[in-house]
C-alpha cells in the first residue's frame, strides 16, 4: 500500500513539474519576442522604415493576444478543476448559439466558408449558455486555424430521436490527424507535431477546455480524421419538458 501511494506522489509530482514546464516555455517564446520587438523600436527606431515599424508593432500585439489566449485558458482549467466553478444550466435552442459563435469566429478568419446544416424543429439543449458557445468557439477556431485559407467549414446540427440527443458536429479541410494522435489531442497541453503545425500559434489546452466542459455538462465528444480533414462531434442531451428551465450546480 505504501509503494502505491509514493508511486502516485511521485506520478503527481512529475505531473507537475511538467506542467510549470510547459507553462513556462509557453509563456517565455511570446514575451522573449515582444521584448526583442520592443528593444529594437525603442533603440533604432530613427533607422526602422514605417512599414518595419508597423510589422514590429503587429508582431507585439499579435503575441500579446498569445498571452492573453494561454492566461484565459490557464485560468479556465483552474476554475474546472477546483469546487468553486457554477454551471448555470438553460433550456436553450442551440442554433442561434452556434449561429453567433460562427460570426465570431468569422471576424479572424474572413476568407473561410462557413456552411451549415440544420434539421428542422431541433429540440432544446439543456447546457450552461456560456460554457457551451466556448464549446463552439473552441471547435471553429480549431477547424478555421488549422485549415487553407479559402476553404470550407462545415457545421452540421441534427437530433438522434432514438435517444433525443442533439448532434453538433464541425468538419474542416485541413491537415488532418493520424491515428496514433487521435489518443492523444485532448489531453492537456498535447499538440500535434508537424512541419505545418509548427507554424501555427496554439497552447494545447483548447480541447482539453472542450472535452471537460462537454463532459461536465453530461455530453459526449469524438473525433474522426482522414488525410484531409477531421470531424469533431459534440452530444447533447435534449431537455425535458419536465427540466427545470434554470438550474444552478456546483461542480
Amino acid at each position: 500500500m505504501a509503494k502505491v501511494n509514493e508511486d502516485k506522489t511521485n506520478e503527481l509530482e512529475q505531473a507537475h513539474l511538467d506542467f510549470i514546464s510547459t507553462v513556462s516555455h509557453e509563456l517565455r517564446t511570446p514575451l522573449t519576442s515582444i521584448r526583442g520587438f520592443a528593444d529594437t523600436l525603442l533603440l533604432s527606431y530613427d533607422k526602422i522604415s514605417p512599414e518595419q515599424r508597423e510589422k514590429f508593432l503587429h508582431i507585439i500585439k499579435d503575441q500579446s493576444n498569445r498571452l492573453i489566449k494561454l492566461v484565459e485558458n490557464l485560468l479556465t482549467v483552474s476554475k474546472m478543476q477546483s469546487d468553486k466553478e457554477l454551471m448555470v444550466y438553460k433550456a436553450v435552442d442551440a442554433v442561434p448559439l452556434v449561429d453567433n459563435c460562427i460570426q465570431i469566429v468569422k471576424l479572424q478568419y474572413k476568407t473561410h466558408n462557413y456552411i451549415c446544416n440544420y434539421d428542422k424543429n431541433l429540440p432544446k439543449i439543456l447546457v450552461d449558455t456560456d460554457k457551451f458557445q466556448q464549446i463552439m468557439i473552441n471547435l471553429l477556431d480549431n477547424a478555421s486555424k488549422y485549415s487553407p485559407e479559402g476553404s470550407n467549414v462545415y457545421v452540421n446540427i441534427s437530433q438522434n430521436y432514438e435517444d433525443n440527443t442533439l448532434n453538433i458536429s464541425v468538419k474542416d479541410e485541413g491537415i488532418g490527424i493520424s491515428e496514433e494522435n487521435l489518443s492523444k489531442i485532448f489531453n492537456k497541453f498535447s499538440r500535434i507535431d508537424s512541419p505545418l503545425t509548427r507554424k501555427i500559434q496554439g497552447n494545447g489546452l483548447g480541447l482539453y477546455i472542450t472535452k471537460t466542459l462537454v463532459e461536465k455538462m453530461n455530453g459526449k465528444i469524438s473525433v474522426q480524421s482522414g488525410e484531409k480533414g477531421s470531424v469533431f462531434t459534440v452530444v447533447f442531451h435534449g431537455a425535458n419538458p419536465d427540466d427545470e428551465v434554470l438550474k444552478k450546480i456546483k461542480e
